[in-house]
């Protein structure tokens, strides 16, 4: 049965980005998110919000180099959350949606054929599976970095239970288990 998991990183304070939607701050600490090359071969289909996709797009310059997008995510198919019309990326195999998230959970459980479903960011479309019962596992590398505001990683109650906790460099990573979504 596919697994639904939040694998993102956050700042120490609890934000995935700063106000103006950057990672810089990111990039700037010492290790790597723990082992995304072995998560990502388990994955049989990803969702993520419209800032995360047009972060990507912008910040890694996939629409001036579309092959970047297959390089990273082979033919695995995005669910791209949005309630505009956005660019999609040639070549590849995304599909934009917008409201409830559980049909659009469903078309992924079954496109992922048995493997995991992965949840990109941003922290409100997380949110959203959690509150749906969908989410499963959170696994989040934490940053050794503060930014007082920007986009949170979880604006909601959720409760999780520590499972595994690893350092690669500055980073602390983390997996979490969904216990219960409030509601």
């Amino acid at each position: 049965m596919a697994i639904t998991r939040f694998y993102t990183a956050t700042s120490i304070d609890g934000f995935l980005a700063d106000e103006h939607n950057s990672l810089d701050w990111l990039f700037q600490v010492s290790g790597e998110p723990e082992g995304f090359a072995e998560f990502f071969a388990g994955v049989g289909a990803f969702a993520m919000g419209s800032t995360t996709y047009e972060w990507v797009l912008e910040n890694e310059h996939v629409r001036e180099t579309p092959q970047k997008w297959r390089d990273w995510y082979g033919s695995v198919p995005a669910w791209v959350f949005s309630s505009r019309t956005l660019e999609p990326v040639p070549g590849a195999d995304i599909r934009f949606v917008r409201g409830d998230v559980r049909p659009v959970h469903a078309a992924m459980v079954e496109t992922a054929a048995e493997k995991d479903l992965w949840i990109v960011g941003g922290g409100d479309l997380a949110g959203q599976f959690a509150d749906a019962g969908l989410l499963d596992e959170v696994i989040v590398s934490i940053a050794p970095v503060t930014l007082g505001a920007g986009a949170p990683l979880l604006p909601r109650r959720l409760e999780l239970r520590l499972d595994e906790a690893a350092q690669n460099g500055d980073l602390v990573c983390a997996r979490y288990c969904v216990v219960r979504a409030p509601g």
